[in-house]
């Protein structure tokens, strides 16, 4: 996995980074409040923080 510091990545490659797909990061954000947030940086664009989303894949790793 190759992380670039404070990258904002759209829903599309938030899910592709994830191995996900965009409605299960969708519902993800949806219904796990410990999922990162999105940011809305215009009217019709949505990012996630990559760093966020890599943490929040480590914090799965050590409840396991």
């Amino acid at each position: 996995m190759h992380v670039h510091p404070s990258k904002s990545l759209r829903p599309t490659q938030a899910a592709e980074f994830l191995g996900i797909a965009v409605s299960t990061l969708w519902r993800f954000h949806k219904e796990r409040p410990d999922f990162p947030r999105s940011r809305k940086i215009g009217p019709r664009c949505t990012v996630f923080d990559q760093m966020e989303l890599l943490k929040w894949c480590d914090s799965l790793i050590t409840k396991s």
